[in-house]
């Protein structure tokens, strides 16, 4: 029995032990503390969240300065240094909360800008306290020793450094997502040409334009008298190419590259026919310097038909009437190199 009552005395003070720690941390020890701010930060926004208008804001950005205050004030106490460096860890939180608080919006708080200015500004606030001396409100500002001037160069340097590389990733973030086709040119996989075994996989954007282009190339063209199909195939070239502006302006509108790609076709005399060849060209930046195109081949053949079962466009008073038959290639052809003159 005394075994027992001693375990649950001892299990109090464990919890008391707990609670008196919390107590200190949670309980400022005195009115003008690290506590303090941040319990305001917490009421101003408690209190913004309750309000409207241009008061909401006032109270929003004080909020956002008492938790900035705090959290310096907290991690400057018994600072910890990232390892291997001598900046504080401290200041990296702060820094973070400053690059949130300045460069933040309203639906995005962590936008690529406060990723980037993130190192820069948690350098300079590592600086700070170098260009001031003594504590409380007696501070006098002092020039930082020649060795506290060359290791303040150093790291700003440094976190110039990383915001560049920082920056960096993003602008190669924002061309892959505008311009997709940039990717797609390099046959060693350093780039853009990505091999599977035997499949190469080609840009989606042109494939986009020649898979809408076909259809309406093959409305203009299928079960048309042939005289009309020649004069056609003799203006294919604005025909195809207004037909391609078209498409990219209304499938492409939400990629920057839309105005990289160009449209052309490529007519040839085949026994009987034509072959009409539907040319998707990038014109954009390229590994290759003939750049790449993507190709379709349409099969253009002359049909002779009764008159009866002719089109109604036709116009010939004979037995028979001759309408064109078009056949378009399902698959699409990836060459590398300026594409054949027209």
């Amino acid at each position: 029995m005394n075994f027992f009552f001693r375990d649950i005395f001892s299990s109090f003070n464990i919890f008391g032990a707990v609670y008196d720690r919390i107590r200190r941390i949670a309980v400022p020890p005195k009115a003008y503390s690290w506590q303090t701010l941040l319990y305001l930060s917490l009421f101003s926004w408690l209190m913004a969240s309750l309000s409207t208008g241009y008061i909401k804001d006032i109270i929003a950005i004080c909020g956002w300065l008492f938790l900035i205050a705090g959290t310096a004030w907290y991690t400057t106490d018994n600072p910890l240094y990232v390892p291997h460096t001598n900046m504080p860890l401290g200041a990296v939180i702060t820094g973070f909360l400053v690059s949130v608080f300045a460069f933040g919006q309203d639906k995005d708080t962590i936008t690529p800008r406060t990723i980037v200015l993130w190192p820069i500004i948690a350098a300079i606030i590592t600086a700070i306290p170098e260009f001031f001396e003594g504590t409380g409100t007696d501070v006098k500002t002092q020039v930082p020793r020649i060795e506290e001037r060359q290791r303040l160069i150093v790291l700003i340097a440094c976190c110039m450094v990383i915001s560049c590389w920082l920056q960096f990733y993003f602008v190669v973030e924002h061309w892959v997502t505008e311009y997709p086709s940039v990717q797609v040119d390099n046959s060693k996989r350093s780039a853009l040409v990505v091999r599977e075994g035997s499949t190469i996989k080609v840009p989606s954007n042109g494939i986009v334009i020649l898979d809408k282009l076909v259809p309406q190339v093959e409305d203009q063209i299928a079960k048309k008298p042939w005289s009309e199909v020649e004069q056609w195939l003799l203006d294919a070239r604005k025909k195809v190419n207004d037909l391609g502006k078209q498409i990219i302006g209304t499938n492409l509108a939400e990629y920057e590259e839309r105005y990289l790609w160009r449209v052309e076709p490529r007519v040839s005399n085949v026994k009987l026919g034509y072959k009409l060849d539907l040319l998707s060209i990038w014109i954009g930046p390229s590994a290759n310097p003939g750049g790449y195109y993507l190709k379709k081949s349409c099969r253009i053949d002359p049909v002779a038909v009764s008159r009866n079962t002719a089109a109604a466009a036709v116009k010939k008073l004979d037995d028979t009437s001759t309408i064109a038959e078009i056949y378009c290639n399902p698959t699409v052809k990836f060459v590398q190199g300026a594409p054949p003159p027209q």
